[in-house]
């Protein structure tokens, strides 16, 4: 299905549809700009004073207004001029500086203002693998580098060649070590040496179709790949995201996924290009910085979201059992009244397309269920929701992955709206997103103004029509340039006509809505031939209490099997219950439950997790939850599950950067559990 085709020239890049005129009409419009960095130009005059990045926990903290990160930028632009970064003529790729380091006001500075000074970026977490940072380095044909500190320089630094790099530069002020491989600066040198070099200083005045940054993949299947994106395709998110969401200035947003990930930043520019104060946050810090800061707009993945949910889970399972039961019937009730407000309004994913008089008696239902709803608001919901994010948030935006059903429903009935978008990092990366006006929820949302989606079939490529499943395909302004230094791969991943192959499954619905069904390479193929998208019935699993992290395993097998990572709080609570006591008595500490999964777990903790009534708890909960889906096959079932000592995290590898399951990873590490679990 197409969704307006774009209008795209360097003068002209897009068209707006009117009806998205009256959301941006309160904006700054930035369509006549050429560049990324000419933004920080028009936010200083519209801003100035307002902070713009403010880093409570860095040793001291930081605060800068957007007058100071304009006057920043600037001067490390010309400080990189002047360790030797020199702008290409029109029509050729600029320099490229690789970016090794995490989320600081100085990764932004220096992201900015390199591609100000006429460079492009290839950007990387500083925690990632040293052999990834060095194919990185390489691959990129990168000709300077910039580290998050010292020992990240010390950690590359014996790999490299003598003369291969113009420079390096740490983003800390540490005492810079002379180097046989090149000079070695630090942060406030480049400050000094822009200084110097600022009355001579003229921002490089580049294209929309430059190389803005190169952004490589995860590589969990082959070595990564770089991933062009220019300018043009982050100004088409930039312009266009204010048909959206609509921020003030001064609104709060808290940061936390990694802030070179495309998804992060482009939402990054976007907020600040209107005036947001961007607070840095990690997992460490968020539960004190949403009380402290109570922001109005948050950027996450679901794992985010998994984890608030269960932290209020959990809080209300160590009530007394009265009130337990009081909370629980509220969310019953509620949840009934937004499953009717959905149908009423043909906003019901389940539902479909509602009839008049289903619509009328879902409308009635609603209205009846309002007072309790409101009443259930005001003593339950609104106390839960202002603990868990501050109480101020306008909307949340959730992409990177699927976000369970119950999440959603979760959230809504909290009064926090989410607004679920979709896209990859080749892709800029939004597509299609989710809008107020039309939240449905479950989707993945409709496509961008100027964006098309079409569903095809996988093996022949025969577009299909509304409600088939296939292949999703993807076209518009923001589709990356290509890989980098790899055409075989580009050719592979966009045809001739433009279209961008996702690797995921979904359909349209009639209403332009995209709904994910999978992914392509995930399908598991059992035996008797069925496919099995994995993904809706992990999301269907965590719904249980008992269950922090699962994937599901089976390809060639009869049945589908489970990988589980526990939910050791609420395991150890259920077991310290009377009532599900063993046969030979209480579950005593002796039994050894841990609390939580951080530490080498002890021979006796390893034991209880293998606990008869331990296992048949998690045979059940899978059971109960994988049934309760709406579309429930009996292909779906889970016959054989292993219970694991260790949580897929990023440090561990099992996850990405921006918390997704790297399952070839996860199969890899667990091969012989999975050979074992199949064979008994």
């Amino acid at each position: 299905m197409s969704v307006m085709t774009s209008v795209f020239s360097e003068s002209q890049p897009w068209a707006v549809l009117p009806q998205e005129r009256l959301f941006l009409r309160s904006l700054i419009d930035y369509n006549a700009i050429q560049q990324i960095p000419d933004i920080w130009t028009i936010a200083a005059e519209q801003f100035g004073e307002v902070t713009a990045l403010l880093d409570p926990h860095s040793k001291p903290a930081v605060s800068l207004t957007y007058q100071e990160l304009h006057q920043h930028i600037r001067t490390c632009a010309a400080g990189f001029q002047a360790l030797g970064i020199t702008p290409s003529p029109a029509g050729v790729m600029p320099p490229c500086i690789s970016l090794f380091a995490d989320n600081s006001p100085r990764w932004f500075i220096a992201d900015q203002s390199m591609m100000m000074a006429g460079a492009a970026n290839a950007v990387r977490s500083s925690q990632a693998d040293q052999e990834e940072l060095r194919f990185i380095l390489q691959n990129s044909a990168s000709v300077a580098i910039v580290v998050e500190n010292l020992a990240t320089w010390k950690r590359l630094e014996p790999e490299l060649e003598p003369g291969s790099l113009q420079f390096a530069l740490l983003l800390t002020d540490e005492t810079v070590p002379n180097s046989t491989i090149c000079p070695l600066w630090n942060f406030s040198q480049l400050i000094e040496k822009g200084r110097q070099n600022l009355s001579g200083f003229t921002p490089h005045l580049g294209r929309p179709s430059d190389l803005a940054t190169l952004i490589y993949t995860s590589g969990t299947t082959g070595k990564p790949k770089g991933v062009m994106l220019t300018h043009r395709n982050l100004l088409y998110q930039i312009c266009l995201a204010g048909t959206i969401v609509q921020p003030q200035p001064g609104d709060r947003v808290l940061s936390i996924l990694p802030t070179w990930h495309s998804y992060e930043r482009t939402v990054e520019y976007f907020l600040l290009s209107q005036g947001c104060t961007q607070i840095y946050t990690n997992i460490r810090q968020i539960k004190k910085d949403f009380a402290t800061y109570a922001p109005q707009y948050m950027v996450s993945v679901p794992r985010l979201w998994e984890s608030i949910y269960e932290g209020i889970q959990q809080q209300l399972r160590a009530q007394p059992l009265g009130k337990q039961a009081l909370v629980n019937r509220f969310f019953h009730l509620s949840h009934l009244y937004v499953e009717a407000k959905r149908t009423a309004t043909n906003l019901n994913l389940d539902r479909g397309i509602a009839q008049p008089w289903q619509r009328g008696v879902a409308a009635l239902q609603a209205a009846l269920l309002w007072p309790i709803h409101r009443l259930a608001h005001a003593i339950v919901f609104k106390p839960i929701r202002e603990k868990a994010t501050g109480g101020k948030l306008k909307q949340v935006i959730s992409g990177g992955g699927s976000l369970a059903k119950h999440l959603d429903s979760f959230f809504e009935i909290l009064g926090v709206e989410l607004l679920v978008g979709y896209g990859l990092t080749e892709t800029s990366p939004i597509l299609t997103v989710r809008r107020s006006g039309h939240n449905l929820r479950g989707s993945a949302g409709q496509p961008l103004t100027g964006t098309d989606i079409k569903i095809v079939d996988s093996e022949t490529r025969k577009p299909l029509g509304i409600g088939e499943g296939g292949l999703v395909l993807a076209r518009g302004p923001q589709i990356m340039a290509g890989y980098f230094n790899n055409p075989d791969a580009t050719a592979k991943a966009i045809d001739p006509e433009g279209w961008f192959d996702t690797g995921d499954l979904g359909m349209i619905l009639p209403q332009g809505d995209l709904v994910l069904t999978g992914r392509a390479k995930d399908t598991i193929v059992l035996t008797n031939g069925e496919n099995i998208e994995p993904q809706p019935i992990e999301d269907a699993c965590l719904r249980s209490p008992y269950i922090d992290q699962i994937m599901l395993v089976g390809q060639d097998q009869k049945s589908l099997g489970a990988l589980i990572v526990p939910n050791c709080a609420a395991l150890r609570q259920w077991a310290m219950d009377p009532s599900n006591a063993p046969a030979t008595g209480r579950f005593a500490e002796s039994d050894g439950l841990p609390i939580a999964l951080d530490h080498a777990l002890t021979p006796e903790e390893q034991t209880a997790l293998q606990h008869p009534q331990v296992q048949d708890l998690f045979r059940q909960e899978l059971l109960r939850e994988v049934k309760n889906r709406p579309s429930y096959r009996g292909d779906d079932r889970i016959t054989c599950f292993r219970i694991l000592e260790e949580p897929f995290t990023v440090a561990n590898g099992m996850m990405t950067q921006t918390l997704k399951i790297r399952r070839p990873v996860v199969m890899d590490r667990y091969q012989a559990i999975i050979d074992e679990m199949f064979s008994s």
